[in-house]
């Protein structure tokens, strides 16, 4: 699971933004993008946001959320529940310029919360082979009928 890990967060960290994916009024689903944090993944993630806002509102209600990270070919996708912390010592792990930027009085804003998302599972798909070599890969498969070698997939449970 380690080897899961390490994949999981080389994708994670190559990623600028996460869509965080929650549901509103309704059940319809709204995702919007949310800067990646720099951290070592251990099953949770946290990202800035405004609270009171509709995602913080949504998750109050159905904390089930989805996390997409993309970096070039490879995708992680991270299904767990979410709590909206205002925790101190949070807020100053993660502050950083571009927070800085969403908050008119810093850090000190009393709209400044973290949305806190616990896994529950993470399947990722890591495209290690160039461009090249997948549509090989992909044309070999066409011809042989067989499901090309382009990379691996997998679901980790936490």
């Amino acid at each position: 699971m380690q080897n899961d890990l390490d994949v999981i967060l080389d994708i994670m960290k190559g990623a600028r933004f996460a869509t965080v994916t929650t549901r509103g009024a309704g059940g319809h689903l709204f995702s919007r993008p949310l800067a990646v944090l720099d951290h070592d993944f251990d099953g949770t993630v946290w990202f800035f946001t405004p609270d009171p806002s509709p995602k913080t509102q949504e998750i109050a209600v159905d904390p089930h959320v989805n996390v997409a990270y993309a970096d070039g070919p490879s995708h992680v996708s991270l299904s767990g529940t979410a709590t909206i912390t205002r925790d101190p010592a949070l807020i100053d792990r993660f502050w950083n310029p571009w927070a800085e930027s969403w908050f008119e009085n810093g850090r000190d804003d009393p709209s400044v919360a973290l949305p806190e998302v616990m896994a529950e599972t993470v399947e990722f798909w890591h495209l290690d082979k160039p461009a090249v070599l997948r549509a090989v890969e992909v044309a070999k498969a066409i011809v042989t009928h067989s499901t090309p070698e382009v990379g691996e997939s997998r679901t980790v449970e936490f």
